[in-house]
């Protein structure tokens, strides 16, 4: 057999490397038309994609810009500077929070949740201490009395004192757990109805059934044992539950149990508030709560305080419900408690977070 190459048959016109036939010119441009629209849809969705994540950057700014309008805008806090030195994202502070059971049918100002709270920017860490509205104080320079008394006495001398309430309470309370007090927030209970309803609700585990009815009042509980998500007016029934009325009774309820309950809510609304559903209420939250709260805390601090603890860990904050013995009609403090309750305010003032610390630039 001849090996010369005149002798070979003629190749054809396909790829010399596996002798698999070309495509043709016209094919050619078929399946550059096709790659074109390939990376065309791909260059489409790529500026769908930019341009929805422009519009979403823009909402969020946009949103930040509303929540400071409302502030500048809205009666939110004094409208006075912050001291130099003492913003709340660059030192700690504290602040009373009083909630009373004060409603258009039935004004009051006895405060059935009293609470003390320490914040410290640095070790993104807080204490909140609880004590019972029954509590009985015996303090040098003040009247014995039930600690949920003070408040409404501080305010029937207003007039004659010259002195605020809330400054007379800071300046007690203060001397009560030997610590500085910077501010005071008094809540009334409607503003604490509508901002669980502007959350959507609040998610508990009711430890027992609850039943109360009262016709004068309007209350009527009527709370089921287990895990529930409350509305404004069943979260507030759930946090001051006391006895029952009803037949057959329900399980009785201490200050030590409300004040349990109390932190319970306060911890899944935190929980709440820093979800992203929270976020985006938070302006329709400051409405709830304008007309029915009453603060000290400057225009500019609420804002540094919602910059600097937006994103604080649950686990950083310390709940200390403080309790001791019931004899009719006072609760009579527990010292070891009360003592544990004031340690750990003064360690998150000194930059101690919860089982750490001192944080040395503090």
């Amino acid at each position: 057999m001849s090996t010369s190459k005149g002798s070979l048959p003629p190749r054809s016109g396909g790829n010399p490397r596996n002798g698999r036939p070309q495509p043709n010119s016209a094919a050619r441009t078929v399946q550059k038309k096709k790659q074109v629209k390939k990376r065309g849809a791909l260059a489409r969705m790529g500026k769908m994609v930019l341009t929805l994540l422009i519009i979403a950057i823009l909402a969020v700014l946009g949103y930040a810009g509303y929540l400071y309008w409302k502030f500048d805008h809205g009666s939110f806090g004094v409208d006075k500077p912050v001291k130099a030195g003492h913003s709340a994202a660059e030192k700690p502070i504290t602040i009373l929070l009083l909630g009373t059971d004060n409603r258009p049918k039935h004004p009051s100002n006895l405060t059935d949740v009293i609470m003390v709270v320490a914040l410290n920017p640095k070790t993104q860490s807080a204490t909140v201490v609880s004590l019972p509205r029954d509590t009985y104080v015996e303090l040098s320079g003040y009247k014995k009395t039930k600690i949920n008394a003070f408040y409404a006495r501080f305010k029937s001398k207003e007039k004659t004192s010259g002195i605020l309430a809330e400054d007379e309470m800071k300046t007690m309370m203060g001397k009560y757990l030997d610590i500085d007090v910077d501010y005071a927030t008094v809540l009334d209970f409607q503003g604490f109805r509508d901002v669980v309803d502007e959350l959507g609700g609040v998610d508990v585990n009711i430890s027992e059934n609850m039943c109360y009815t009262d016709s004068v009042d309007g209350t009527d509980i009527n709370l089921t044992k287990g895990p529930a998500r409350l509305n404004g007016g069943d979260a507030l029934d759930y946090v001051r539950y006391r006895k029952s009325n009803c037949s057959p009774k329900t399980k009785a309820s201490d200050d030590f149990d409300r004040n349990k309950r109390q932190n319970e809510v306060l911890n899944s609304l935190v929980g709440q508030m820093q979800s992203l559903g929270g976020v985006l209420k938070i302006g329709k939250v400051l409405d709830a709560v304008d007309d029915n709260m009453k603060t000290d805390i400057e225009n500019a601090q609420i804002k540094n305080i919602i910059s600097a603890y937006w994103k604080i860990s649950k686990e950083n904050i310390e709940f200390k419900p403080v309790t001791g013995t019931w004899r009719s009609p006072y609760v009579y403090i527990n010292d070891k408690e009360l003592e544990a309750a004031k340690q750990s305010l003064h360690d998150r003032i000194a930059g101690i977070a919860p089982g750490g610390t001192a944080d040395s630039q503090n």
